[in-house]
């Protein structure tokens, strides 16, 4: 099955929400509707598709770009504050969505201290 443009922008869209509900939720049940815990920053990497390909440039233009490591990778859209924790359920929450509506099997979430 090939993958068209306006099927990833769907996903997209789809795993955002799916996202944004999760990052909000684990901030409501461990601090309180606050930011909190430590900082740090998440994403969404993809591997195994080259950034030239049809596929490659239907993933840039929804926001990922090239990593060091190969990579097409999306920076944290999902969640506004510094929680490293928060960020990471969003995109845990998003490999998820994107991987099951896409068909995609090398979708990874990430996330590091700052």
């Amino acid at each position: 099955m090939e993958l068209q443009a306006h099927n990833i922008e769907l996903a997209h869209s789809n795993a955002i929400a799916a996202a944004q509900t999760a990052a909000q939720e684990f901030v409501n049940k461990h601090f309180g509707g606050r930011d909190g815990g430590a900082c740090g920053f998440a994403s969404v990497e993809v591997y195994g598709v080259r950034s030239n390909s049809k596929l490659g440039k239907a993933l840039q233009s929804i926001g990922f770009s090239k990593s060091y490591t190969g990579a097409l990778t999306l920076r944290n859209r999902w969640y506004r504050g510094q929680s490293v924790d928060a960020a990471d359920a969003g995109a845990q929450a998003y490999k998820t969505v994107f991987k099951q509506l896409t068909g995609l099997d090398k979708v990874y979430a990430a996330s590091r201290l700052d």
